[in-house]
């Protein structure tokens, strides 16, 4: 049978890669969802990003897709469209800018596809937004703009939702159980792992000053490092220098991960995935940044603190210290992080 317009009642959106990105992306949600109260939302995400959008309210179902990065996989592109043209879409939102992405709602004949620009998509995209490679707009503005007629000028952050992820407390508790911790004693997740490269990392070292520094003010704290399993040996140096710190980085899944910082009455991370999901949990942050502008992906919790010592040669926005010093997160020593951190662990 062939769908008509008028039959398609569901939003498509194609998520972006990257976990911190989805997060950020998760505003454009909350506006589609108030111009389209009864519209279903469905997701079509990488399997390790899924866990992020099941913890969006404003999703009814999450598609897992095959792909692998970087690998054009056209066979498996047409096969997920034809499954996407029977779910009846009336629009799909193509987060990644890339071709392969923007291919898939054009296969699965979806007649309004939005995003921006990239990279050969004239035809496949026909809701068409630019941004400045010279200007570019923060991520919140980036992805919130799609909601709209495409414009010039971008929303601030200011008035753009801020994002949010749910964790129901059931699930909170059971989680937190099931790794040992004690409901009740003070929970500081540490972040230290960061995708982009290791010039986004906080030195080890650091982090470990700042737990003995936490474990000398608060003896029942309990400190936890989370992270990828890429993120284990950063991880393995922590807890070499303080060994009574639960190591879980590889072990949880990403699910687990967000359940034990929506549990956290404090996250001390460098800019990365998680940082955003503790961002949109609404914990306590404390936040370290280097070669990355915190004016692009800053935390939104209600109580955070942006920190960076606004070296000369930063934001470099590159994977690697080019200079070889690493000055921009060497020089912020555990003392300027833990002054913060103190304050919010003061609050709870």
């Amino acid at each position: 049978m062939k769908v008509t317009s008028s039959a398609r009642t569901r939003i498509l959106i194609i998520s972006p890669n990257w976990i911190g990105d989805a997060v950020i992306a998760q505003p454009l949600l909350q506006l589609l969802k108030r111009r389209h109260p009864a519209t279903p939302i469905d997701v079509l995400a990488p399997t390790w990003v899924a866990p992020v959008w099941r913890a969006m309210r404003e999703v009814d179902t999450v598609l897992e897709s095959p792909f692998r990065h970087g690998v054009l996989q056209l066979r498996e592109r047409w096969e997920i469209a034809q499954r996407l043209r029977q779910r009846r879409y009336a629009e799909a939102y193509v987060l990644p800018n890339t071709f392969k992405f923007a291919l898939i709602p054009w296969l699965a004949g979806i007649p309004r596809r939005i995003g921006y620009r990239g990279e050969m998509r004239y035809g496949l995209l026909n809701v068409m937004h630019y941004d400045s490679p010279v200007a570019p707009r923060p991520m919140v503005s980036l992805y919130a703009a799609l909601a709209e007629t495409p414009v010039p000028v971008a929303p601030v952050p200011s008035v753009v939702p801020r994002p949010t992820l749910v964790v129901a407390d059931k699930q909170k508790d059971e989680i937190a159980e099931r790794f040992g911790l004690t409901l009740g004693r003070p929970l500081i997740v540490f972040a230290p792992g960061a995708e982009f490269g290791s010039a986004k990392r906080w030195p080890a070292i650091h982090f470990a000053q700042l737990a003995q520094i936490i474990r000398n003010t608060y003896p029942d704290a309990q400190v936890m490092l989370l992270g990828s399993g890429k993120d284990r040996p950063v991880c393995d140096e922590i807890t070499a220098v303080v060994p009574e710190l639960l190591n879980l980085s590889g072990i949880t899944t990403l699910d687990q991960a967000i359940a034990l910082i929506a549990k956290a009455d404090a996250v001390v991370s460098n800019d990365s995935g998680l940082m955003n999901i503790a961002s949109a949990l609404n914990r306590p942050i404390v936040a370290m940044y280097g070669p990355t502008d915190s004016d692009n992906t800053p935390p939104f919790s209600e109580v955070s603190r942006a920190l960076s010592l606004h070296l000369d040669c930063a934001p470099c926005k590159q994977r690697e210290c080019p200079l070889g010093h690493h000055r921009c997160m060497q020089n912020m020593s555990a003392d300027m992080i833990w002054k913060p951190l103190q304050s919010m662990l003061e609050m709870r």
